[in-house]
């Protein structure tokens, strides 16, 4: 049995083909979607889990010798790694939240496949958590099922994060590929996401259009114009109809990151002065939220960080504030800080002004941001997207006669407004923003496995 699985930056989705229509299967607490987070007590208990619960096997001497120095590791230090030891999705964010100076937590490892410089070890270890996820939602899709499903249809957007090129693709693309197969799909496609997205907003059209799909993810913006419409059902070779894409590595995260930035790191003293008057970097700042990017959090947490903090407090003007970056360092707060920004910008997406709360780092701790606010910290990412639909247009050499709208950032009303300006006069359609991609990768499945 085949399957169209959304391995997304943010959010995980399958779906399935039922009389003809996609079907979108529960994934966690009655929602169709399992957001794209990981927790374990350790690093290492991944691993150890993989292999003594579910009998998953090492494919290469890498990831051989990652399961032997897990297992090694959590003897040393006593950790006994039970059936119920990683925990995925918003149960994974209830343990982070609880105690995030004990466990092991991961959001969106998927914005870390395409990273330069990655070393072996690395590789084998983000190998194994794409895997424990991949696995996870193979057995929730397989509840749901009446066949063993075998063969899965995986979406990818056009550029992965990283900085290498085609060399990122590949690298992120073969963990993909390694991950699924470890975790039990025998057969394995990939379709890029935009591609997958307009083939949902295509089952609805009449006649040929030139439809520009701007899929707008957690992890990556990637825009298509494609020609779509009735007579390109059911064909397996696309190639004709896709007249022009392009893809960034800039997508919802970085949207929040940079208001995170702009708006809470003030609160913790992000520009402040030394007593002598001297600005004080603003590196560590940024550090601590980026949280898609692997050397900033490696530095952010590290024990040379650590000292550096320390001495910034001692030296800084308003030495209260700074601690507070401090607090975010010992207690591992990132992705809680991020989350709060998240939670603004989805709240100014139908207000005028909110109150962005940080009681987690102090009860007092607050901030108003408003659309202007959110505008302003959001204008380099959202050029950085509206980049990638002229140069999807200027390889197609073509205009569109539609946009279709897609992803978890195409609620956002700043983007509508910012196509609409960039592309007056034609009009933007929208779906499923979270499920376009999931249920046009079940249609994908449905031509290349029937």
């Amino acid at each position: 049995m085949f399957i169209g699985f959304d391995y997304g930056t943010a959010n995980c989705s399958v779906a399935v083909m039922r009389d003809g229509q996609p079907h979108l299967l529960k994934m966690e607490n009655n929602s169709t979607l399992l957001p794209s987070m990981l927790c374990a007590p350790t690093r290492e208990a991944v691993s150890e889990w993989l292999y003594r619960h579910h009998d998953i096997p090492t494919t290469d001497d890498e990831t051989q010798a990652l399961l032997r120095r897990a297992m090694r590791y959590n003897r040393e230090e006593d950790i006994d790694v039970n059936a119920n030891s990683v925990q995925f999705g918003l149960a994974s964010l209830g343990q982070y939240i609880e105690d995030p100076e004990e466990v092991y937590f991961v959001k969106s490892p998927k914005s870390f496949l395409g990273a330069s410089g990655l070393k072996p070890q690395q590789v084998a270890l983000f190998e194994d958590l794409v895997c424990a996820m991949m696995l996870h939602i193979r057995n929730q899709a397989q509840n749901q099922l009446p066949e063993a499903i075998t063969q899965a249809v995986i979406g990818r957007p056009i550029n992965f994060q990283g900085l290498g090129g085609d060399d990122a693709n590949a690298q992120a693309q073969g963990i993909l590929e390694r991950a699924a197969k470890r975790a039990g799909f025998q057969d394995v496609v990939f379709q890029y996401e935009p591609v997958a997205a307009g083939l949902d907003y295509e089952a609805t059209l009449q006649e040929e259009k030139r439809v520009l799909v701007v899929d707008i993810g957690g992890g990556t913006t990637d825009c298509s114009l494609l020609l779509m419409g009735p007579q390109w059902h059911q064909r397996a070779d696309r190639e004709n109809s896709l007249l022009g894409h392009s893809g960034c590595r800039v997508g919802g995260n970085d949207l929040d990151i940079a208001l995170a930035f702009k708006h809470l790191m003030p609160l913790l003293g992000m520009g402040g002065e030394t007593e002598k008057g001297i600005a004080l970097p603003i590196l560590p700042w940024w550090n601590a939220v980026a949280i898609n990017d692997v050397p900033a959090q490696s530095d952010f947490y590290s024990s040379a960080n650590g000292r550096l903090l320390n001495d910034l407090v001692r030296d800084a003007k308003e030495a209260d504030k700074v601690a507070l970056l401090l607090k975010v360092w010992r207690e591992r707060l990132s992705y809680r800080l991020v989350r709060s920004a998240e939670e603004s910008k989805i709240a100014l997406s139908d207000q005028t002004i909110v109150t962005a709360a940080i009681p987690f780092i102090s009860n007092t701790l607050a901030t108003d941001i408003s659309q202007h606010g959110l505008e302003a910290a959001l204008n380099q990412p959202l050029a950085r997207i509206l980049e990638q639909v002229q140069l999807a247009l200027e390889n197609a050499q073509e205009k569109p006669d539609v946009i279709y709208l897609t992803g978890g950032s195409a609620r956002s009303p700043l983007i509508k407004k910012a196509l609409t300006q960039q592309l007056p006069g034609i009009p933007i359609a929208g779906g499923d923003d979270f499920g376009s991609v999931t249920a046009g990768l079940a249609r994908w499945a449905d031509v290349v496995f029937r």
